[in-house]
């Protein structure tokens, strides 16, 4: 049986990274629901599921917006944790929270004013950021390296056939404002990385004020649940109010 929740504690708002939903975060909320944690996550606007959107398609800033209703609306002190592409609307959307008393980014993008996703790599922006960018790309080695790198692998598999399309309006658009130099930040360094994510986490986790490493792949918290809810309930009872 699941413990009951602590009403002192934390509630965990779990943001997905691009092209993922909700459920990437299934097994993860299911420790911690078994520990007695409450967590809910939201649905990113730029993972497209329709098949024929209409321009303007919903970017990095809509996405930021979707966040900050959830903060808004979750009771009590809130734990924000942003996987990959999901740390530049969560940056964008902490300066306006309220009840935020830290912020995990796990293998995300922590930036500063002025920077977008893919320009943190060097890609220049396009002169039109309509369009969509399909999860598959064999060049950044997608979307096998969104977990284990394997595409033969059952597991990796499975959670492929489950991405969907992310707008290039969210690869692009630019961080108004660093919410996280407003709140405690950790960073998460996942050890087996193959994502191109992987390339500035380094220098993401520089920015941060604590910095993780656990194992597992670029979405760790799939691959590894309880290891990783276990990092997620020690940063959760520091922050606890007794």
């Amino acid at each position: 049986m699941p413990e009951p929740a602590d009403q002192s504690r934390p509630t965990f708002l779990l943001v997905p990274g691009g092209h993922h939903g909700p459920w990437v975060y299934d097994r993860l909320r299911a420790v911690l629901d078994a520990h007695g944690w409450r967590s809910r996550t939201v649905s990113l606007r730029s993972a497209v599921e329709q098949s024929a959107p209409a321009e303007p398609l919903p970017g990095m800033y809509d996405d930021a917006e979707v966040i900050r209703e959830a903060l808004a609306g979750t009771p009590g002190p809130v734990i924000a944790v942003a996987h990959s592409y999901g740390g530049v609307p969560l940056t964008e959307a902490l300066a306006d929270a309220s009840g935020v008393v830290h912020a995990v980014y796990v293998a995300a993008y922590l930036l500063d004013v002025g920077e977008g996703m893919f320009q943190s790599h060097g890609v220049p922006v396009p002169d039109s950021l309509a369009g969509l960018r399909p999860p598959e790309n064999p060049d950044l080695n997608l979307p096998a390296a969104f977990y284990d790198g394997d595409p033969d692998s059952p597991e990796t598999k499975e959670a492929v056939a489950r991405l969907v399309p992310q707008t290039v309006r969210a690869d692009f658009e630019t961080v108004t404002r660093a919410g996280w130099r407003t709140v405690p930040t950790t960073y998460v360094v996942p050890e087996n990385d193959v994502s191109l994510t992987a390339t500035v986490a380094e220098r993401m986790a520089a920015r941060a004020d604590f910095v993780r490493r656990v194992p597992g792949h670029h979405a760790p918290f799939h691959s590894h649940p309880r290891e990783f809810a276990r990092v997620l309930m020690e940063i959760g009872e520091q922050s606890t109010v007794r």
